[in-house]
């Protein structure tokens, strides 16, 4: 509820809002009259770090997310929300703090289309820290990352107590199984660490597959004792499907 105007007290008003000051300076009583807030406040935690750049289908991580982050921007402006975004790697890169417009949404737009990360790595963590101490104001937010990152779980419980926190794992086809291709020389796009790997070993894809879904496994458990929601959409998935199921659902 939010204050909208003191007007000259009614019999039968609840006493409880009675202005006393203002009532005091007219010599009759006054009452306060507030309304319930319905603007909402959408944010966005979108993960930049380096991983973020792996595709090997029709679109790079980096670039649903870029599309998921559009979407959930303009459906806030058509709702008359504010939204507001925090952009992090291993620290926070940036923040913008949450408007109305659309001239505002086309700033955060151009943003995730463009904002090259400081830095390599990925820190969950210190983008939900910072989240929660920057947003005092209940909100509705989407963490859009890949969750290749771990500890992050108790900073996912504080902030999913305060806010409506709903996760959104991106994920390409490549990180979940091998293509049996004999040697592969691969590297870690965060740490730089290179290594060589037989894809054509049986054992070596299975544990790269287990390790993916273990990982997953994690996550999801990690969501769900924090009471928020978390939705997995791969790189060529059509995700305006999965977040339309996820709304109805909720709704």
């Amino acid at each position: 509820m939010s204050f909208r105007e003191v007007r000259e007290y009614y019999a039968g008003d609840d006493i409880r809002f009675i202005d006393w000051n203002v009532s005091a300076r007219f010599s009759t009583p006054f009452t306060k009259l507030f309304e319930e807030e319905r603007e909402l406040t959408v944010m966005l935690l979108v993960d930049i770090s380096a991983s973020s750049l792996f595709g090997t289908s029709k679109a790079r991580k980096k670039d649903v997310v870029t599309e998921i982050g559009a979407v959930l921007s303009f459906s806030a402006i058509s709702n008359h929300d504010k939204v507001g975004a925090i952009f992090f790697s291993d620290k926070v890169e940036l923040y913008i703090p949450p408007k109305k417009g659309k001239e505002h949404v086309l700033y955060i737009v151009r943003e995730l289309l463009t904002m090259e990360p400081k830095n390599k790595g990925t820190s969950i963590s210190e983008a939900l820290r910072f989240f929660s101490n920057s947003t005092r104001q209940k909100s509705i937010a989407f963490l859009l990352s890949d969750f290749i990152d771990t500890g992050f779980a108790d900073s996912l419980k504080v902030a999913g107590r305060k806010h409506d926190l709903i996760g959104i794992k991106i994920y390409d086809k490549m990180e979940v199984q091998l293509p049996d291709a004999g040697l592969l020389q691969v590297s870690d796009s965060e740490s730089g660490r290179t290594r060589y790997i037989d894809s054509s070993d049986y054992w070596v894809r299975q544990q790269y597959e287990k390790q993916f879904f273990d990982h997953t496994e994690w996550c999801k458990n990690a969501f769900l004792r924090s009471g928020s929601d978390l939705l997995h959409v791969r790189t060529d998935d059509d995700y305006v499907k999965i977040l339309q199921k996820f709304f109805i659902g909720r709704s």
